[in-house]
C-alpha cells in the first residue's frame, strides 16, 4: 500500500510564504510524477504545479513566478514553496503521486488527505 503524508499548511498573512512537502511511503519502485492541487470552498478542484522525475515543471498561470515546485527522487518527496499568498489561494491543497510503480506490472495513483492553507487578508 502506498501512502502520501502532506505538511506544511497553516495560516498566514496575505503576502506571506509557507512550504508544503508531501512524501510517499511504501513499496515503491518509482513515481513518474508527482504535483499538488487545490480545492477552495464551493469550487473544483485545480492543478497548481506539477514535476515530473525529469524535473518538468508546469504550474497554473495564478500561481506563476510566486509558486515552486521541486522534488527529492530519492526521497520520494515533493515541495511547494509558496510566496507572496494571496487570500485567494486559501483552499485544501492536496499532494498527487501518479504512475506510482509498485511491482513489474502495477502502477498506481495516489492522493493525499490534503492540508489547508488559510491565507488572511
Amino acid at each position: 500500500q502506498v501512502q502520501l503524508v502532506e505538511s506544511g499548511g497553516g495560516l498566514v498573512q496575505a503576502g506571506g510564504s509557507l512550504r508544503l512537502s508531501c512524501t510517499a511511503s511504501g513499496s515503491i519502485l518509482s513515481i513518474s510524477a508527482m504535483g499538488w492541487y487545490r480545492q477552495a470552498p464551493g469550487k473544483e478542484r485545480e492543478l497548481v504545479a506539477g514535476i515530473t522525475t525529469g524535473s518538468s515543471t508546469n504550474y497554473a498561470d495564478s500561481v506563476k513566478g510566486r509558486f515552486t515546485i521541486s522534488r527529492d527522487n530519492a526521497k520520494n518527496t515533493v515541495y511547494l514553496q509558496m510566496n507572496s499568498l494571496k487570500p485567494e489561494d486559501t483552499a485544501v491543497y492536496y499532494c498527487n503521486a501518479a504512475g506510482v510503480r509498485v511491482d513489474q506490472y502495477r502502477y498506481l495513483h495516489v492522493w493525499g488527505q490534503g492540508t489547508l492553507v488559510n491565507v488572511s487578508s
